[in-house]
């Protein structure tokens, strides 16, 4: 799909679809003023017969009337007064609308609306971006394609916004750009977290990541075990005994910043398939274990936009990858492994593997020494049941760190909430046989996974985002979401505009 921002008459514009805004309080956008003279009245009509109210992310499609030159019409309402909720709730209504018509182009002016809280800029990058994302499909492996339904593929292939004029046509070229860079790392990110444990391996991770090296100009480095063992990855390499896939440490870097400087480090778990290990988990839902990749994925998604936007900016991406089954030669409960770090773990379940791997890549990102190092990982079940799907759980030794990360998740709609990281719960990992248990207890399990990690970056300005509830979704719309790549890009965005 491609994405343009053009000036257009509306009313004689040659297009499949037109899409226009309309308030629930009975304003009018200024494209919806130009269609209702057009059109004799039309959209009031419509309004005062009740088949649209104007109430945000409600949608009308109406065959186009004599006056327009659009075959149809979708009425799409904001709400009263539209804060940024209202407009991406807006945002993504037309564009599922827009992808179900069968179209193959449109014109969208929904980027006129003044929404509270978002700029020009901001209100044409989720529009753009909700477009992308609602014509996402994954049919990779499938040997016919879907004709209906919500798996039929998308056929838009032309999409024109309104600019406006001076100032808020350079803020509406500006988000489409954004947004098209941020969509090919989300499609990236979607793609490996969608594909089967059986075809994602650490070694097919290893492969893409050389291939983003040739096509993004990334440099790409990649660790096989010998090298772990060598650097005595202890923890990283006891998750992997149990399978017959080795295990990689995928290096990436973006190098837009000045030789030396500091980079941003964005560390990702990636296990391709957890079964639990030993600590074998049960049958139902396994099948969702290929997404304990999705940490992983999404830092290739952000290095991709890094890199399509030219961020002047040094970041670089580590995803320590295997795979976590049960077998002879696999983990045990009670085993006692050492980390690079040189502090030893007891492994009282091996289900709680994550953290294992991470520990590792973490004391490896020490040697960048960057300016923040930011995990990402679908690491615990009890930030789901804390949080639920809406927000990613935040943890950090840095106030400042999350406070600018929270504020990038509004900014993207890729929201996350910040959870505590108090002292006290450190205690939970206490262990009489080794430094430091893998799990601390039945409660609080989201805070203690998080204190596991941090005793492994004191000497870094780090955060972490449990991404357990966000990275894929479950029953009817089943498959990987992209987040959080919207809110590490605009993490980035951000850090490289104010260098």
């Amino acid at each position: 799909m491609k994405i343009t921002v053009s000036s257009v008459d509306i009313t004689r514009v040659r297009t499949d679809c037109l899409v226009i805004a309309i308030h629930e309080n009975g304003g009018d956008s200024p494209s919806a003023r130009k269609v209702e003279k057009a059109t004799s009245g039309l959209i009031r009509t419509l309004v005062k017969a009740g088949d649209i109210d104007g109430r945000a992310g409600s949608v009308l499609m109406v065959p186009a009337p004599h006056g327009i030159g659009a075959k149809r019409l979708i009425l799409v309402g904001v709400g009263q007064k539209p804060d940024a909720d209202d407009f991406a709730n807006a945002a993504a209504s037309a564009a599922r609308r827009l992808c179900a018509t069968r179209s193959t182009s449109a014109v969208l002016t929904l980027a006129e609306i003044s929404a509270s809280g978002i700029d020009q800029s901001a209100r044409a990058r989720m529009l753009a971006q909700a477009l992308h994302d609602a014509s996402y499909r994954f049919n990779q492996l499938k040997t016919t394609d879907d004709k209906k339904g919500a798996r039929a593929e998308c056929t838009l292939k032309r999409v024109t916004l309104l600019p406006g004029t001076g100032r808020t046509a350079a803020a509406t070229k500006t988000g489409v750009k954004e947004a098209a860079a941020i969509a090919s790392g989300v499609t990236l990110a979607r793609d490996l977290g969608n594909l089967p444990g059986n075809l994602c391996t650490p070694s097919y991770l290893a492969s893409q990541a050389r291939k983003l090296a040739r096509s993004h100009g990334l440099r790409v480095s990649v660790l096989n075990e010998t090298k772990m063992e060598a650097l005595k990855m202890g923890a990283l390499l006891s998750v992997s005994r149990g399978s017959r896939e080795p295990a990689r440490l995928i290096v990436m870097e973006h190098h837009g910043g000045k030789r030396g400087e500091a980079p941003v480090m964005l560390v990702g778990k990636g296990l391709t398939f957890d079964a639990g290990g030993i600590s074998l988990k049960p049958a139902g839902a396994m099948d969702e274990m290929k997404y304990d990749m999705c940490g992983g994925a999404s830092v290739f998604g952000a290095l991709v936009a890094a890199a399509e936007l030219k961020l002047k900016l040094n970041v670089v991406g580590i995803i320590p990858s295997s795979e976590n089954l049960p077998d002879g030669a696999a983990n045990k409960p009670g085993d006692i492994v050492t980390s690079m770090s040189g502090k030893t773990i007891e492994i009282l379940n091996t289900d709680a593997e994550g953290r294992l791997i991470l520990c590792d890549a973490l004391t490896y990102a020490e040697r960048y020494k960057p300016a923040a190092v930011i995990d990402i990982a679908t690491l615990t079940g009890a930030c789901v049941v804390a949080l639920g799907n809406p927000a990613t759980g935040l943890f950090s030794s840095d106030d400042k760190l999350a406070e600018e990360l929270l504020a990038c998740g509004e900014s993207a709609r890729d929201r996350a909430w910040r959870m505590p990281l108090w002292k006290e719960y450190q205690k939970q990992l206490n262990s009489p046989f080794a430094d430091i248990a893998n799990i601390g207890g039945r409660t609080a399990g989201a805070i203690t996974a998080a204190c596991f990690l941090s005793r492994f970056t004191s000497n870094m300005t780090w955060a972490h985002l449990d991404i357990a509830g966000t990275a894929w979704h479950s029953g009817a719309n089943k498959g990987a979401t992209g987040r959080p790549v919207p809110l590490l890009s605009r993490f980035l965005i951000n850090r490289a505009t104010a260098r």
